[in-house]
């Protein structure tokens, strides 16, 4: 496989991870009442909530599995049937949905204001909802993936994490705009296209731990099969 795969791979699977596009009325319910200006600067402490957090399980997830005794097999077919499941609700159910929360809206011209209310939200909006296991395991995944490619494709495993965090950014500051273009059917259908895509990476993950850990019972293209012969 290679770097650039891997990297494009990373981004995709994080993308319909986070799912940011499903999550953006919820964005908007939390934020109700936020001038665009602090909306805006919320998305930004949200991308660069994920860039640290995943960067630290993106650097650190192996020495965890050591840690605790668990082969990266058992991890991979384990992560993938969390991303299974988790595809397979994002695929099957309309996730669109989220209640009012104004409790801060009278603060709106507050200088703080963007920073309490990111405080406020981070939990559960930033984790779980967005940062889920689901995202987690796919980064201790594909970290074991670079770490055997070398250097250059650890950095651009890194990379796949800073530009999803950036499109997650893009598609919140684009709140309203995607909101109109696409309308709660539309919205609907994407989550549910993504639920698919991630189904298909969650069976992929499992294919090749289970490959892995049998030493020959699966056949090499089917377990990765982009990758050189």
């Amino acid at each position: 496989m290679s770097i650039q795969y891997l990297a494009l791979n990373f981004i995709v699977a994080l993308f319909a991870l986070i799912n940011p596009i499903g999550n953006l009325p919820v964005f908007a319910a939390m934020t109700a009442g936020a001038r665009p200006g602090a909306r805006r600067r919320i998305a930004v402490y949200i991308g660069v909530f994920i860039i640290g957090l995943l960067g630290l399980f993106y650097l650190s997830g192996l020495a965890l599995l050591q840690v605790f005794g668990i082969s990266l097999s058992a991890f991979r077919i384990a992560g993938g049937a969390i991303l299974f499941l988790l595809g397979l609700d994002m695929a099957r159910n309309d996730l669109t949905g989220g209640d009012q929360n104004e409790e801060l809206a009278s603060l709106a011209d507050h200088p703080s204001y963007a920073r309490r209310l990111f405080e406020r939200i981070l939990v559960p909006f930033a984790i779980p909802i967005l940062i889920g296991p689901g995202a987690i395991s796919t980064v201790v995944m594909y970290a074991s993936e670079t770490r055997s490619m070398g250097l250059n494709a650890m950095a651009a495993g890194m990379g796949g994490i800073c530009a999803a965090a950036v499109a997650v950014v893009a598609v919140l500051w684009a709140t309203p705009l995607i909101s109109r273009l696409l309308g709660r059917v539309g919205m609907t259908v994407t989550v549910r296209v993504l639920g698919l895509i991630l189904c298909a990476m969650a069976v992929q993950f499992m294919i090749m731990g289970a490959a892995d850990a049998t030493h020959g019972f699966i056949r090499h293209e089917a377990a990765r099969p982009y990758a050189p012969q």
